[in-house]
C-alpha cells in the first residue's frame, strides 16, 4: 500500500531525474526492459534491487541509492518482463516464460510465439529455485491465430491473505515496430502466491477502438492499494498519425477490478540533446521512499526493432504528509 489517497497520486507532479537514463543497453544488446524494484526495507541487505530483462534473460541490478546500480547479475534465462514480491519473508519472481532462443527469434521474423507466466522462489535474491509454472494458456483471448499465444506482464497484488495476479494476453502486431504487443490486461486470483489461480472469463481491460479511439493495445498494467481505492499504471499502445507510441496512464478503480482512465502520467518526449524516451514509454513499476514517489520505466527511441534501443530511468514526485484516517 502506498498510503496516500487517490487525490494525491493525482496531484503529484512527476519530474523526470535529469541524469536519464541510469540504465543503458549495452551495444551488442539493445533492450533493457520492464523495471520492478525493491526498496532498501523489502530487500535482504538495505539495498535498492531492480529485475530487468533483456535479450538475455532477466537480471537483477543492485544500487545503494536506487540511482547508481551496477552491471546486472543474470538470474534467468528464457525469461522477461519480471515481477518481484516480498511475501512472509520469501522474494518470489514472477515473469514470462519465452520459447528457447532459436524458436523465439522465428517468432519474431512470422513465426509463431509462445509464452506463459513461471515463477522463481529464493530466501536471500543470491540463489533461487526451479522454475514453476504458474499460468499457461487455456483462454481464447490470449491468442492469435495468426502471432501464438502470450501471457505476459504478472504483477501480483496481495490483500488480506488473498492474492492478485494481473496479466497481459493476445498479440497485436505492431506495424512500424515489426513485433507484436499485448492485447488485453487480464486477471487470475488465488489463496496461494503460486499456484491455484481461476482466471476470470475475460479479460478486464479491452483496448478502446472505434470512435476516434486512437489505441492499438493494451500493454500492461500495475496495481497499487491506496487510502481510498486502487491505482492502476498502464502503459498503452498507440497510434500518433502515422507512428505507434506508449505512454503511461493513471487509471482509478474502487475495486481493482474494473478501471477508469483519469490522465496521462508520462508521455514520449525529446529530452534536451536525448531522444532515449522519444517514441515509447513502456512498462513502470511505483515505488514509495520517505516523502517521494519514484516511478521507474523503460523508454524507446525508435519502432522498428533492429534500430530502435530501450533503456530505464525513473521519474520523482514529493508528496506531503496527509492526515491519518478518524
Amino acid at each position: 500500500m502506498l498510503d496516500i489517497t487517490f487525490s494525491k497520486l493525482e496531484e503529484a507532479r512527476f519530474r523526470l531525474y535529469e541524469k536519464n537514463p541510469v540504465i543503458r543497453s549495452k551495444f551488442y544488446d539493445p533492450v533493457v526492459a520492464d523495471p520492478s524494484v525493491l526498496t532498501p526495507d523489502e530487500s535482504p541487505d538495505g539495498k535498492w534491487y531492480l529485475f530487468a530483462h533483456s535479450l538475455r534473460g532477466v537480471s537483477v541490478f543492485v544500487s545503494d541509492d536506487g540511482v547508481n546500480f551496477g552491471k546486472g547479475r543474470l538470474i534467468l534465462s528464457r525469461a522477461m518482463r519480471a515481477d518481484a514480491k516480498k511475501i512472509n519473508g520469501v522474494y518470489y519472481i514472477f515473469y514470462e516464460r519465452l520459447q528457447p532462443l532459436l524458436t523465439r527469434a522465428k517468432g519474431l521474423f512470422g513465426g509463431k510465439w509462445e509464452s506463459d507466466i513461471y515463477a522463481v522462489t529464493s530466501k536471500d535474491l543470491m540463489e533461487f529455485s526451479e522454475p514453476v509454472p504458474v499460468l499457461t494458456f487455456d483462454k481464447p483471448y490470449e491468442r492469435s491465430e495468426k502471432n501464438g499465444h502470450s501471457l505476459s506482464n504478472p504483477f501480483l497484488f496481495a490483500e488480506e491473505g488473498k492474492y492478485r495476479l494481473y496479466y497481459s494476453a493476445g498479440l497485436t502486431y505492431i506495424e512500424d515496430c515489426g513485433f507484436s504487443e499485448p492485447t488485453y490486461i487480464c486477471l487470475a486470483e488465488s489463496a496461494e502466491p503460486v499456484s491455484g489461480y481461476v482466471k476470470r472469463a475475460a479479460p478486464v481491460i479491452y483496448p478502446e477502438r472505434g470512435d476516434g479511439s486512437d489505441e492499438l493495445c493494451c500493454g500492461c498494467l500495475k496495481v497499487y492499494g491506496l487510502r481510498d481505492g486502487y491505482a492502476g499504471l498502464q502503459n498503452v499502445i498507440y497510434r500518433e498519425g502515422e507512428k505507434s507510441k506508449s505512454e503511461i496512464r493513471l487509471l482509478y478503480s474502487s475495486d481493482g477490478v474494473r478501471f477508469e482512465r483519469v490522465k496521462t502520467l508520462l508521455a514520449p518526449a525529446v529530452c534536451g540533446d536525448s531522444d532515449w524516451m522519444a517514441q515509447f514509454v513502456y512498462a513502470s513499476h511505483l515505488v514509495r521512499t520517505g516523502n517521494k514517489l519514484r516511478l521507474y520505466f523503460n523508454a524507446r527511441n525508435k519502432a522498428y526493432v533492429l534500430s530502435g534501443r530501450e533503456h530505464i530511468g525513473f521519474a520523482e514526485a514529493e508528496i506531503e504528509a496527509e492526515a491519518d484516517k478518524a
